[in-house]
């Protein structure tokens, strides 16, 4: 597995093992739950396999021309690790009340998965290519997805841990 989703990977597992279900279930008031963090990131991943999968179907990388902007939020969250708070997510990545433990269980090989199409577009594509757009980063590269995905997952991880008791 690429190291940034190795780490991802190793950072979810000990943040998931070290609380139980009933502290997932903890959140702030009008803030998301542990579990609903957890769940959030579940489905950021499920999408972007989502998006590789038709990056693939199609035969060529779906990412759009880049512009200025896109390189400053990009270099910005990438380079700087800037993680803005507060900014809304996106519908399709908004918690949907799935089972905490089948969170659990799917989260890995769904990382496992993007891992596998990331490598499959860096071959079909080369590593340069663009191959789908972030909502707010625009379009990245394998490598850049996978950078998002581990600052964005840490982020998170942050998150569930100080909501479920295990900061």
């Amino acid at each position: 597995m690429d190291s940034y989703l190795e780490k991802l990977r190793q950072e979810l597992e000990e943040t998931i093992r070290a609380a139980t279900v009933e502290r997932m279930a903890m959140g702030p008031s009008g803030k998301w739950t542990a579990a609903q963090v957890l769940e959030h990131l579940y489905l950021t991943y499920h999408q972007t396999n989502h998006g590789i999968a038709r990056c693939l179907e199609k035969g060529a990388p779906l990412g759009r021309p880049i512009t200025f902007m896109d390189r400053v939020r990009t270099f910005a969250v990438l380079n700087v690790g800037y993680f803005p708070n507060g900014r809304k997510s996106p519908e399709r990545a908004v918690p949907k009340g799935m089972a905490c433990e089948e969170v659990r269980g799917a989260i890995v090989p769904e990382i496992q998965k993007m891992d596998a199409g990331f490598d499959e577009c860096v071959r079909k594509f080369g590593a340069r290519a663009r191959i789908l757009d972030h909502p707010v980063l625009g379009p990245l590269t394998a490598e850049q997805w996978r950078r998002f995905h581990l600052a964005h997952g840490k982020h998170h991880a942050r998150q569930i841990r100080e909501r479920s008791g295990g900061a």
